[in-house]
């Protein structure tokens, strides 16, 4: 409210109209800030829609912990194991048949390796083109693979640090280093991939007319166009269950056995057994994640809705019978029965029971009885018909009742809107009296203004008429 420091002065100075102004003002504004008031219902209104959000939150992790025990993958769960997994790691993808083979490793994936005979430290190689072609060699002959070779044009002041640059520069499949020793310098070729097909050959056309005379750039030619032997590039082998061989670019094996994949770490000595089990660790695991979902929104339910007979407080949203009502949708739907014929019908059955407050708690000795037997364990979540396509199973009927709730016209859904509504009508309302607050304080400060102007006239002339009596008395006397 703007200050008037001089107002007043025609009312004999002892007037606090500022002070007369903001009373009137503030009595406009009553509404908006009493306890209770708009300001407090706005507060209280943004807390709940953060709060409805972090509920959101919580049953959204519900949803998807329930979903993993009403998905069919979620009970395909394996574990594979090596008996020597430093010479043969493994995996497998859930629903992989439980099986048992085994490995030797009898080679392992390598890349070709070429070395160029000696030159001379720093001098020119000579002028002419390197061919660098992909494909395998065998028999001392090499077969081009089906991308196109590479030429890379040498002139006569090109150094072998020269060549090696061009050769990574070209985007061929092989890199090229520098090796400096006591007979000179040496020009290596490593594929960039392992595998038999990523050999590579190095041919030289040499300006000379000579291809193969030891001079100028022919040099390179022994050594990287001829058959590398050993350091030829391989693909990597093992031998299944003693009797099928099996062939791999890389040292992983995808394929050979479905769905498993296993790598050869090193040789062996002897074969490794690989084993693929069910794994009952992962599904007591997704329980458990299910029992932590729940219990935190119970938990944050009952806080919300909670009295405190001590301190005579209520939760925030005690006695909102939407957020009674959605704790209790929560706990009908946990205590639902599933239609499986089988020994296990609800969660009370395999040691997940309910304590004081609505929590589930878990009966490891129970739990774990029933792990052993996954398919009425299963049949109990997913329902008789063993489909998530239906709701039926008791993780079905839960992630089916947290997914409506999360629907987009669900309950969350529309508590948001709601809330937001209020809030925006309450900011409406709050700029309502804000502006008619605006518009008294203009009106009582005009009037003021006024009043003080003519009460300075006023004064004035008063004291003029008293100073003109004053003079008429002196006269007559």
């Amino acid at each position: 409210m703007a200050s008037f420091s001089s107002l007043g002065v025609g009312l004999g100075g002892s007037v606090d109209v500022n002070a007369l102004i903001k009373a009137s003002v503030d009595a406009v504004k009553l509404q908006i800030t009493r306890p209770n008031g708009l300001n407090y219902q706005a507060k209280l209104t943004d807390a709940k829609i953060s709060t409805f959000g972090q509920l959101k939150s919580l049953t959204a992790t519900l949803q998807t912990a329930a979903g993993k025990l009403s998905s069919v993958t979620g009970w395909n769960a394996v574990k594979a194991s090596s008996s020597d997994d430093k010479s043969v790691s493994v995996s497998a993808i859930g629903g992989t048949v439980e099986t048992t083979f085994s490995v030797d490793v009898q080679r392992l994936a390598r890349a070709q390796v070429s070395t160029s005979d000696a030159l001379p430290t720093g001098l020119p190689a000579g002028a002419g083109t390197l061919k660098l072609e992909i494909g395998s060699w065998s028999g001392g002959s090499f077969t081009a693979g089906a991308g196109a070779p590479v030429d890379i044009a040498v002139t006569a002041s090109d150094t072998l640090a020269d060549i090696a640059g061009k050769i990574n520069g070209a985007g061929v499949g092989v890199t090229a280093t520098l090796l400096t020793d006591a007979s000179g310098e040496r020009l290596m070729l490593r594929s960039k991939t392992t595998g038999e097909a990523a050999g590579f050959q190095l041919s030289v056309t040499d300006d000379d007319g000579d291809d193969w005379d030891g001079a100028g750039l022919s040099r390179l030619a022994a050594g990287l166009s001829s058959d590398p032997g050993a350091s030829a590039a391989a693909d990597a082998k093992v031998v299944i269950n003693g009797s099928y061989e099996v062939f791999s670019a890389t040292n992983t094996f995808e394929n050979a056995v479905s769905g498993v994949t296993f790598k050869a770490e090193k040789l062996t000595s002897s074969p490794v057994d690989l084993t693929v089990a069910k794994d009952n660790s992962t599904v007591k695991k997704n329980i458990e994640d299910f029992v932590v979902a729940y219990n935190a929104v119970n938990q944050a339910l009952n806080e919300l809705t909670k009295y405190d007979s001590n301190t005579k407080q209520g939760g925030l949203m005690q006695g909102d019978s939407a957020v009674v009502g959605l704790q209790n949708s929560l706990r009908n739907v946990v205590q639902s029965l599933s239609s499986s014929t089988d020994v296990y019908k609800s969660l009370s059955d395999i040691g997940l029971g309910n304590i004081q407050g609505g929590d589930l708690s878990i009966d490891n000795t129970k739990l774990d009885a029933a792990l052993k037997n996954p398919d009425a364990l299963k049949a109990m979540f997913i329902g008789a018909d063993g489909l998530s396509t239906t709701q039926d199973g008791v993780a079905e009927k839960i992630k089916a009742a947290t997914s409506s709730l999360l629907d987009s016209k669900g309950f969350f859904a529309s508590k948001d809107t709601q809330l937001k509504e209020a809030l925006k009508r309450n900011t409406q309302e709050i700029n309502r009296i804000n502006d008619r607050a605006s518009s008294a304080e203009a009106l009582l400060t005009a009037r003021y203004v006024a009043l003080d102007t003519q009460m300075s006239k006023l004064n004035a002339l008063n004291a003029y008429v008293a100073q003109q009596v004053t003079t008429w008395n002196k006269r007559s006397d």
